[in-house]
């Protein structure tokens, strides 16, 4: 199924222009969320993982990794454009409480198995943690880049809704012009896409694809401005303009990264974030992701 032209054709039959439907839908991701029962299944939480023959437990400093995800992107609903392989199963390893104290990467792992690879049940050497083994089922859900959502939730950006125009950044005032300029039409866009998507339709307790976490983009961002001072690509960036270089590198990363999965935030619990960039995910080098880990505290 094509979703953008199913999309394309509803807002043209509103009557809103199709210049600005194709501006809509370069920011328009699709996301498949991931649910506890529902549907057909598609893969599970925890549980043991199914390796190639021969394969070992994936580990860090000799500690295997908990398995936290399983997804058979076979069964997954298609999604034009995502980079995420047609066949096979990517699974997710993490052991969340040493990623989080650690952010080198060691301690998450994803594993891309081809179909017709010959697997068998794993068993870790030691004992590692098991997580309770659950079958999920999958939804596709509409998602926009934060400086498009609407500002319903308290959590939300504060770009729009608390600032006067003469407070904000000139990036900011560029993108409030270039919205009611070129996307006059965007609540009804956005209501469009949530009816063809209603991504609170479930809770996902995972979210395969989409846009990756602000704060992981914001750190992915930081650490990249950071790096090009040190090797002199950039002149130093003066303290006092650090913020609007930050944003702009943002915007440019969001384009550039895909969120590959994402647990949904629960207080007082970790929760990790797996993200990668499109041109890896697309030649299946998941090897490349990289894994953020969080814990949220009232």
């Amino acid at each position: 199924m094509d979703h953008q032209e199913e999309f394309r054709r509803a807002a043209l039959e509103s009557g809103i222009p199709r210049d600005e439907i194709n501006r809509f839908i370069e920011h328009l991701r699709l996301s498949i969320g991931l649910s506890v029962g529902g549907g057909s299944p598609v893969g599970q939480f925890g549980g043991s993982p199914r390796l190639p023959v021969g394969m070992q437990w994936p580990s860090a400093a000799d500690i295997p990794l908990p398995l936290l995800l399983s997804v058979d992107c076979g069964a997954l609903p298609r999604v034009d454009g995502s980079g995420l392989p047609a066949d096979g199963t990517l699974l997710f390893f993490v052991n969340q409480e040493m990623d989080h104290e650690d952010s080198s990467g060691r301690h998450a792992r994803v594993v891309y198995v081809p179909d017709g690879t010959e697997t068998a049940v794993a068993e870790a050497p030691g004992c590692p943690r098991v997580r309770e083994q659950f079958d999920v089922s999958a939804e596709l859900r509409a998602e926009l880049p934060l400086w498009l959502q609407e500002g319903d939730d308290e959590d939300w950006h504060e770009f729009w809704e608390d600032l006067e125009w003469e407070d904000m950044s000139p990036f900011q005032q560029q993108l409030a012009r270039y919205m009611e300029r070129d996307l006059p039409h965007l609540d009804e866009l956005r209501s469009l896409a949530h009816d063809f998507w209603p991504s609170g339709a479930g809770v996902a307790g995972v979210v395969i694809g989409g846009y990756a976490d602000d704060e992981v983009i914001n750190s992915i961002a930081e650490q990249t401005l950071a790096g090009r001072e040190r090797e002199g690509e950039i002149p130093a960036i003066p303290i006092a303009k650090w913020s609007s270089h930050l944003e702009k590198e943002k915007h440019r990363l969001t384009s550039e990264w895909i969120s590959l999965a994402s647990e949904a935030r629960v207080y007082e619990e970790y929760c990790t974030s797996f993200v990668i960039r499109h041109d890896d995910l697309a030649a299946a080098r998941v090897d490349k992701a990289l894994a953020v880990t969080s814990f949220e505290a009232p």
